[in-house]
């Protein structure tokens, strides 16, 4: 039985919580309504979930947040707050809260995300426990992740936390660069879940002009008089299995905002209808863009978004991983062998030697494409470098032996995140060493590891 703190000023509150989940049966619940209590009872320890409200006299909720993940308390807490407020959810999110309702919460909303947050415990202690000498081998699944073979202990790392993500319900955002195969990855936790015999549908968020998305996402009902015909969205195309979003920034405001609502409630409506409907759908979603800078704040839903970042997945670029360049050009390859008949056995040497120089600015995509143009050019039994175009030759040189190709704000990231590992996840002395805010080291640091 899990034992659940709720903090509250509010005695009428704190009761109806404590009554409400005691009924379930499937809680133990302890209430105490004056925050000044509350760091005594966190040190006693023993609690596995945490509701905290945000204003309370004496000490702040945001306080005892701020309080208990600066000495390394990562207990699952969820906000409660008497209005909606953007600003509030950044600032939770940045200390890791998992969710935050607005009072009055609807009983089945509230049983719905303490159930999330519980498992989502479970799911990242066993993703920190994975040891740090994993293989690719050691997968439980390893044919679901065939699309990503790798030496990379930081991809075989995320391959482990895809696949532990794989075994539960809960939202997943995947963060990479352009060709890094986020929508493959997608397909992967899907083959690997529960949900493996239910549909995968992707699509893009920018596929449709934006005043028909609604209807495209969440289906439209019949209009009588009218030329609209009643007809299911991409969500029920997705029931009982998984629905990938690629692209998520370019969904508009409204559209974010209902997405929301399905994510949190699994509950949503069709176009021109009032009628609510249940959804059973795992939602994966990614961007090529880091949407936690400030620059997105306006056009990005931060509601949407602290709803996203329980579960992210960074899927590093392969110029980070040169290494996987001569296991995934020979992936290609087979692939290719496959489509087309051609009896190639290998490459030749100086050809992967020149792939592995080379930053490859779309990732896998662009190998890929490179060993497909290869295979319809070369004329022997190996791969060559005169299999490649003299367009494609001329890029590669370039860019290869150009020491310039990453961005300052790369530079910057992976100091920052190199500073933080050699701090011992310490960011307030990271941020001392770098002689930045605690603000703007979480500003430069990847999603997965903010704070």
């Amino acid at each position: 039985m899990k034992r659940i703190l709720i903090v509250d000023d509010d005695v009428a509150v704190t009761n109806y919580f404590m009554v409400f989940l005691m009924q379930t049966e499937m809680f133990d619940v302890t209430v105490e309504n004056d925050s000044r209590n509350v760091e005594g009872l966190l040190e006693e320890g023993g609690f596995d979930l945490m509701l905290l409200d945000m204003d309370m006299p004496n000490i702040s909720g945001m306080e005892i947040l701020r309080r208990m993940r600066a000495r390394g308390d990562d207990m699952p807490v969820i906000i409660l707050t008497g209005v909606s407020d953007v600003d509030l959810a950044v600032k939770a999110m940045k200390l890791d809260a998992f969710d935050y309702l607005v009072k009055p919460v609807d009983d089945d909303t509230l049983l719905e995300v303490i159930e999330n947050a519980v498992e989502h415990d479970a799911l990242h202690q066993s993703i920190e426990q994975l040891p740090s000498d994993l293989s690719r081998e050691s997968l439980d699944n390893e044919a679901a992740f065939e699309g990503f073979p790798t030496r990379d202990p930081k991809m075989i790392r995320v391959l482990h936390q895809a696949e532990k993500m794989a075994e539960s319900d809960l939202s997943i955002f995947i963060w990479g660069e352009p060709g890094t195969g986020k929508e493959a990855l997608a397909r992967s936790i899907h083959g690997a879940s529960p949900r493996s015999e239910g549909p995968f549908i992707a699509v893009e968020a920018d596929s449709h002009p934006p005043d028909d998305v609604p209807a495209f996402l969440f289906g439209q009902a019949r209009v009588y008089g009218g030329e609209k015909q009643a007809a299911p969205g991409v969500l029920e195309e997705a029931e009982g299995g998984t629905l990938f979003i690629d692209k998520i920034e370019a969904l508009s405001i409204p559209v974010q905002v209902r997405l929301k609502r399905v994510i949190q409630t699994d509950e949503y409506y069709r176009e021109s209808s009032a009628r609510i409907r249940k959804a059973d759908v795992r939602f994966i979603v990614s961007s090529t863009r880091d949407l936690t800078l400030p620059e997105y704040r306006e056009s990005f839903s931060q509601d949407l978004l602290f709803h996203l970042m329980v579960n992210p997945v960074r899927i590093p670029p392969l110029r980070e991983r040169p290494e996987d360049v001569p296991l995934l050009a020979r992936h290609f390859l087979d692939k290719e062998i496959r489509r087309t008949g051609r009896r190639i056995e290998g490459f030749d040497d100086n050809f992967l030697e020149l792939l592995k120089g080379y930053p490859f600015p779309d990732n896998m995509q662009e190998l890929r494409n490179i060993i497909a143009m290869a295979v319809v050019n070369e004329e022997s039994d190996r791969i060559t470098l005169d299999s490649l175009s003299s367009y494609v030759r001329g890029r590669i040189d370039r860019d290869a032996s150009c020491t310039a190709h990453r961005t300052m704000e790369e530079v910057m990231r992976d100091h920052a995140r190199l500073t933080l590992q050699r701090c011992g996840g310490d960011r307030d002395s990271a941020a001392e060493v770098l002689e930045v805010s605690r603000g703007e080291l979480d500003r430069l640091l990847p999603p997965e590891v903010q704070g």
